[in-house]
């Protein structure tokens, strides 16, 4: 999930928001303060039910980035990099561009925000009881005590054992420490959230069939999860790959200074691949065209546009070498570089990584596990484009 627009930044982790979360914001301040304040303390003025509304919505998507800067940082002291925090319409989502090194860290890293979420309940819950037994103030007191709920109710809810919950994690953590194999380990957990999610789906329709429309809301959060849980199994057959065994070789490297039409002469039409490196006249790399970019360009502009215009700056192409794991070189893919990436050794050219070659090597991820036999449920059906690995609140 990426941001709409950034809020703030923690040690270096940028924190975003979507813009799916002022849409949560509403329903949850309207709840606040049109329905549980009123009815838990009545005969108030309607502004103080919408201040402590608002006060106490605040509070609440603080504990959420509260929760996820409890993942984040811990990862990132851990050795894990961070890409950012996200804000969003189910929560929060720290995404990690690199994975845990062992299942003790990924354990670590998964129960600190379930941990976080029940010190919160712990403590907004002892204030709202303090201030209870002084009676000044009631409606403070009753939105202490909904933030002391809610965040115990986050924390349970997370616990499930079922990817990409942080409950999911910590399965995946124990699998991978009994089996010794984060791949398996990662699908296991991912079928959990897959089970989980359907049942929140059925659950959800009951609801609605009974005309609770509120079983609307369990529905969206079950084909979440149900969706997150099928990318992070598809990605797990990436799971102990180089970039080095799926890399396409050998890329042919254009003149930069070519015209559009002339590279589709002498490049596309007489080679197979769709992506081409670029050099200036010095012979130094200067960016990477793709087969999309080009075919942007109108085609009476061809024989006037240089090849280098429509190109991705070389700076803004990932850089891999053929040692990189592959789940790791996933989460580096941009979409500013059209999902590529440049794979060298040392500071020679040695080959292209596109989503092409994640998508062969997701299909043949099954057919090189002979210990046991596939699961037709968890085998990609389709090329599918990996997701940088995330941590969920």
């Amino acid at each position: 999930m990426q941001e709409s627009f950034r809020i703030a930044e923690v040690r270096g982790i940028p924190i975003g928001m979507h813009w799916s979360l002022l849409v949560v914001f509403a329903l949850v301040l309207l709840a606040l303060s049109g329905g549980l304040l009123p009815v838990t303390v009545p005969d108030q003025e309607p502004l103080a039910y919408g201040l402590t509304g608002l006060v106490t919505t605040l509070a609440f998507f603080g504990s959420i980035l509260a929760h996820e800067l409890g993942h984040a940082l811990l990862a990132q002291r851990r050795g894990v990099e961070v890409t950012g925090i996200t804000l969003w319409l189910f929560g929060g989502v720290a995404r990690f561009r690199t994975q845990p090194k062992d299942p003790t860290d990924d354990l670590h890293i998964a129960a600190i925000g379930p941990a976080i979420s029940v010190a919160l309940a712990v403590v907004f819950g002892a204030l709202g009881a303090a201030v209870a037994v002084t009676g000044a103030a009631p409606l403070v007191s009753a939105g202490l005590g909904w933030l002391g709920l809610i965040n115990a109710a986050l924390a349970v809810f997370n616990m499930v054992p079922a990817a990409p919950l942080d409950g999911g994690r910590v399965l995946r953590a124990w699998l991978w420490r009994r089996k010794g194999d984060h791949g398996e380990a990662t699908r296991l957990a991912a079928r959990g959230g897959r089970v989980f999610g359907l049942a929140l789906i059925l659950i959800g329709l009951f609801e609605v069939a009974f005309g609770r429309l509120g079983g609307l809301w369990l529905v969206l959060i079950g084909w979440f999860l149900i969706t997150a849980a099928r990318g992070e199994e598809t990605t797990s057959w990436l799971s102990g790959l180089r970039v080095g065994e799926v890399m396409s070789p050998d890329p042919v490297v254009a003149p930069d200074w070519l015209t559009v039409q002339d590279f589709l002469d002498d490049y596309v039409f007489t080679h197979r691949f769709s992506t081409f490196p670029l050099r200036d006249f010095q012979g130094e790399l200067s960016g990477l065209v793709t087969l999309g970019a080009v075919k942007r360009v109108p085609s009476d502009r061809r024989g006037a546009v240089r090849v280098r215009e429509v190109a991705v700056p070389l700076a803004e192409v990932p850089r891999l070498s053929p040692d990189t794991p592959l789940e790791e070189a996933s989460g580096q893919l941009s979409p500013l570089s059209g999902g590529r990436a440049l794979v060298f050794v040392d500071d020679d050219l040695v080959g292209i990584l596109s989503p092409s070659d994640l998508s062969r090597a997701i299909e043949r991820g099954p057919l090189r596990r002979r210990d046991e036999e596939p699961d037709a449920a968890s085998e990609p059906t389709e090329p599918t484009e990996p997701t940088e690995p995330s941590q969920r609140a």
